[in-house]
């Protein structure tokens, strides 16, 4: 299976407990449960190991570079393989999800995730979630907002395959 992982961090960390939010894509390759070389990272700002086969387009490359082209290269790589679509909320700026546990400065917009969302419908998307909305942190329900729409948009995704049949 593919991953294709919207995140500030890769979540591809050998310390810790074995299972945990920072770990668990060190682990999933070695358990072969994902392809790392047909998988995509978006959104990355925080340092990470390279040598670890996923294709890290960083935050700062998605927001340079065009969507049309970004999706291009996502859909390149993923190609047919089944995907997992994981959006962890603080890939978005704090400016658009202030309400997370570990919100990174630079990240994307609302509007540029939901664009490259979007574009990801010809993918064979068979699940997906979001993640690490902390409504604690959450003062004016800005995050909420955001994740709600995110997750709307990607039962979309789901909805518009189905119409397609």
């Amino acid at each position: 299976m593919a991953l294709v992982h919207f995140d500030a961090h890769t979540d591809t960390y050998g310390n810790g407990s074995k299972y945990d939010h920072g770990t668990m894509f060190y682990h999933a390759p070695k358990e072969g449960l994902i392809d790392p070389t047909h998988s995509v990272q978006i959104g990355i700002r925080t340092e990470h190991d390279t040598d670890n086969g996923f294709t890290v387009l960083d935050a700062a490359q998605v927001n340079d570079r065009g969507v049309d082209e970004m999706i291009e290269q996502i859909k390149s790589i993923v190609g047919d393989m089944p995907v997992y679509l994981t959006f962890d909320i603080d890939c978005l700026d704090p400016a658009f999800a202030p309400g997370t546990g570990t919100p990174v400065i630079g990240g994307l917009t609302s509007d540029r995730a939901l664009k490259l969302l979007r574009g990801l419908q010809p993918l064979n998307i068979v699940g997906m979630d979001l993640v690490e909305v902390a409504p604690a942190y959450d003062q004016s329900e800005i995050t909420a907002l955001a994740a709600a729409s995110i997750a709307l948009d990607m039962l979309y995704l789901q909805a518009a395959k189905k119409e397609a049949k």
